[in-house]
């Protein structure tokens, strides 16, 4: 049985949209939880520190070992509730491509998951971001291709021109 989906894509590439679409449509309840959930729930000081999580102008993002220590405590955190009986829809983006992967890998173990690859055209993506107005400008178009790098799917969606709710229904029709 899947215990964990994990959505890699980048910023608004229609993650959000698809993790509530997953809970409408698949028979059981899942829990949704994702990288912006981290952040927001991390002090305003990781954000101003070396150490934490930087958003430059241009819409690069880096990171720093204090970030990445709480980070492994949330991926612990996530792997604990799925080993205890919830399922779980992960939101994320591999900033760090193949080497983001392998940090869930080790923390998820032994569980199932489905590993899901949330595709959008540059273009697109840049559009909702403006749309949107709580992202900064360009991170959507310097993450679209960059998160996916080295990065292996069990299933891939793409949100330039399919709705959430068909990207979603495809997903659930992998879940086992």
């Amino acid at each position: 049985m899947t215990q964990v989906i994990v959505l890699n894509g980048g910023s608004s590439s229609g993650k959000s949209g698809i993790a509530r679409c997953l809970q409408a449509v698949l028979p059981d309840p899942w829990l949704a939880l994702g990288t912006d959930t981290l952040v927001e729930a991390m002090p305003a000081s990781i954000q101003t520190s070396d150490g934490g999580i930087a958003f430059a102008p241009d819409g690069e993002v880096t990171v720093g070992p204090e970030f990445r220590a709480l980070e492994a405590a949330w991926l612990a955190g996530i792997a604990a509730m799925a080993r205890a009986g919830a399922r779980v829809v992960v939101d994320e983006v591999f900033l760090g491509g193949a080497d983001s992967q392998q940090r869930w890998r080790k923390a998820l173990g032994e569980l199932r998951v489905l590993w899901v690859g949330v595709r959008c055209d540059a273009a697109v993506a840049a559009g909702r971001e403006v749309a949107r107005g709580d992202r900064i400008t360009g991170m959507a178009a310097s993450q679209a291709e960059l998160v996916h790098r080295g990065v292996a799917y069990d299933l891939e969606v793409d949100t330039t021109h399919t709705e959430s709710m068909e990207c979603a229904r495809t997903i659930a029709a992998h879940v086992e």
